[in-house]
């Protein structure tokens, strides 16, 4: 399965157009700053060991988001927004689309910036999410099902 992959002004041209941003960077990632509008939903989460995949992922995303939601993913330079992209193909869902250098950008093989992310491209950035976008009010409606 190809993921189309796309520069931050092409995904934010896409949210304009009815697609669902999520962030799939960790809660604390997404609280110092996000892409506005953004839903969060980790791959990862932070522990005391560094990042651990977090075990819920599929099962929150699957019962939040309809298998046809027209979706947008991203990260911090792109790389977990690729891996979450596939794991979502896999499961079903049919217009999965990965923003390339995510929130911060892509880098080089010597630390430089290659691509701006979100943020340096200067397009729309929040800190606090939207009511019920945030990971914990996700989680929160899943046990309610």
């Amino acid at each position: 399965m190809t993921v189309r992959r796309v520069s931050p002004q092409e995904a934010f041209e896409l949210l304009e157009e009815g697609h669902v941003h999520v962030d799939v960077r960790s809660v604390t990632e997404f609280e110092n700053g996000h892409p506005a509008g953004a839903y969060n939903l980790p791959l990862l989460n932070s522990s005391p060991h560094g990042m651990q995949p977090n075990a819920d992922f599929v099962r929150v995303f699957v019962a939040v988001f309809p298998k046809d939601t027209k979706l947008v993913l991203g990260c911090r330079s792109g790389g977990r927004s690729l891996r979450a992209a596939h794991m979502l193909l896999r499961e079903g869902y049919t217009t999965v689309v990965d923003q390339r250098a995510g929130f911060s950008g892509a880098g080089g093989p010597f630390g430089q910036v290659v691509e701006a992310g979100w943020q340096a491209a200067g397009l729309p950035v929040a800190h606090e999410a939207l009511e019920g976008r945030s990971y914990a009010e996700l989680e929160a409606r899943v046990k309610e099902q």
